[in-house]
């Protein structure tokens, strides 16, 4: 009977203490975890974390150099591809300046070639030869993907700049039938403009992938001898390149 008595005093005691621990580890406990860290942030509101990871691939101080083909996303009438250079130098972890240079060939598409030979017409074109220019380029974002149980950094920037645009276009005479179509050259300022990834296969060699965007003011098309009326135009390529650091 008093072994009886003795079990079941355990068994209560057992039950409060268990009682106690789940109110402790429950809503009690989660709002007092809560307050602790509120507090703490309180009494430290200067304590900031701006990186995350270790950066592996530092880029202050650096010169690069990229050798790349650019592929052109919107020439009407023409199919238009090339070699792309650029060359910089970081002046901090985020910001460097950049210098291009873009040389294209171009050839006429199948548009091109149909509307010659179905309607016997000539198009307006313009024809983009190659453009040059220098960038301020913002690196903000880097990162790293596990892929295949390989460890892949990048850095992905923007960049925006001016430079110039060399062109030939058949503006004065493709209006007229009796003139034999002509290109004429053609040079435009220009705001150059771009997003790129950057992805390092080594701490001196990487990969770019870049979108190119440039607008540029040139005249349409002369038509009764009246000069065409000058409008922004686009130039948008793709350029995949191998570049060095150092």
């Amino acid at each position: 009977m008093r072994q009886w008595k003795k079990e079941k005093t355990f068994n209560k005691a057992s039950i409060l203490l268990a009682l106690v621990v789940w109110l402790s580890a429950g809503p009690l406990g989660v709002f007092a975890a809560e307050d602790d860290l509120y507090d703490f942030l309180w009494l430290d509101p200067d304590k900031k974390v701006y990186v995350l990871q270790n950066k592996v691939y530092k880029k202050k101080g650096k010169f690069y150099a990229n050798i790349g083909y650019t592929l052109g996303l919107n020439s009407d009438f023409q199919s238009r591809n090339g070699l792309a250079f650029k060359g910089g130098y970081y002046i901090s972890e985020e910001w460097a300046i950049e210098g291009v240079y873009h040389q294209f060939s171009n050839q006429d598409d199948d548009a091109f070639k149909s509307l010659k030979r179905i309607n016997g017409a000539i198009p307006f074109v313009r024809k983009v030869e190659k453009k040059y220019g220098l960038m301020g380029v913002w690196s903000p974002f880097y990162g790293k993907i596990n892929t295949f149980n390989k460890i892949i950094y990048f850095d992905w920037s923007f960049g925006l700049g001016l430079g110039q645009i060399h062109t030939e276009s058949n503006a004065t005479t493709v209006s007229s039938s009796s003139t034999a179509d002509i290109y004429q050259d053609e040079k435009n300022l220009a705001i150059l403009g771009k997003t790129a990834f950057r992805i390092h296969a080594t701490k001196n060699i990487h990969v770019g992938l870049e979108y190119h965007r440039d607008s540029y003011r040139a005249p349409g098309p002369t038509i009764q001898g009246r000069p065409g009326t000058e409008s922004w135009r686009n130039n948008s390529e793709f350029v995949i390149s191998i570049g060095f650091s150092f």
